[in-house]
């Protein structure tokens, strides 16, 4: 059965509305402390207010379960109208979502909330300029492990609604031999791969990260599924896929990628090229709430 971008972020959508609360009262906690002085001094517990968070620049949105959640921890009884969905495109101006309820509980979750949202939708927007760039070209954009700690499900959720494709999770759903790894075997790669193969179970791919075309030979002969092509040229990259094409499942570039060089080098062949930036350096997309 073909499942749907749409589906597919409707059923992440889920696990991140299922995230532990843990994550909500850390960030809150950090913000309120022993409490909103400001707050509880002028405004009365009983006050209600009717306010939006309103998007103030142009890009992808993302976060708003996350949002919702943090107003909720502090009220359950704030109610939401004219809420976007995750992945809707954003000019200034627009209407994110509309609040209605506790006045002390809207403004003590403000800052949590915007946060949230600003960080989740600044990593989505960047991402979609990458996957743009490279239009056409068959590449994929996939992130890496470059992510805020506590914060990866979500920055990792933000990269699909930005149109791009996750990488390993975490170190237990893959196997990548990093030069660090083969380092500590003597650069050996045929006895990386034999190590990996004998001590993973099946269904794990295994890859190797390479610098070099006798790098490439080497990782290609000792049978591993998929080659990262490091920091290459694009004159040696394009070599490097010739060399691998048809010869192991996958091929992945890295290194050196940013909105300049993207569509050079996912026009050499590459599946997939990974881009750390888009979570460990995207901008915030700014936004505010308005009352």
């Amino acid at each position: 059965m073909h499942i749907t971008r749409e589906q597919r972020l409707g059923a992440t959508s889920q696990v991140i509305r299922s995230l532990p609360s843990l994550l909500i009262e850390i960030a809150l906690q950090e913000d309120l402390g022993a409490g909103d002085w400001t707050t509880d001094s002028l405004i009365p517990p009983e006050h209600t207010t009717q306010c939006a968070i309103i998007a103030q620049a142009e890009g992808v949105l993302c976060g708003v379960a996350v949002a919702q959640q943090v107003f909720w921890h502090l009220d359950p009884e704030i109610r939401f109208t004219d809420c976007l969905s995750d992945g809707a495109p954003l000019v200034s101006g627009t209407v994110v979502m509309r609040l209605e309820g506790n006045t002390r509980a809207i403004l003590k979750g403000e800052r949590t909330a915007l946060n949230f949202l600003q960080h989740l939708s600044g990593i989505a927007t960047l991402t979609k300029q990458f996957v743009d760039a490279v239009a056409g070209t068959g590449a994929q954009i996939v992130d890496t492990r470059k992510t805020t700690p506590g914060l990866r499900l979500l920055e990792k959720y933000a990269v699909r609604v930005g149109g791009g494709r996750n990488h390993r999770v975490g170190l237990y759903d893959g196997i990548l031999i990093k030069d660090n790894h083969l380092t500590a075997l003597n650069g050996d790669i045929r006895e990386a791969v034999r190590r990996a193969r004998q001590n993973a179970h099946h269904l794990l791919a295994i890859e190797v990260e390479c610098t070099t075309l006798t790098q490439v030979e080497q990782a290609i002969e000792a049978g591993a599924d998929g080659v990262l092509l490091d920091n290459m040229p694009i004159a040696m990259l394009r070599d490097a896929v010739r060399r691998a094409k048809g010869r192991v499942r996958f091929i992945e570039a890295s290194g050196g990628v940013n909105l300049q060089t993207v569509r050079a080098i996912a026009e050499t062949g590459v599946d997939y090229i990974s881009v750390g930036a888009i979570t460990h350096s995207a901008p915030i997309l700014p936004m505010h709430l308005e009352f």
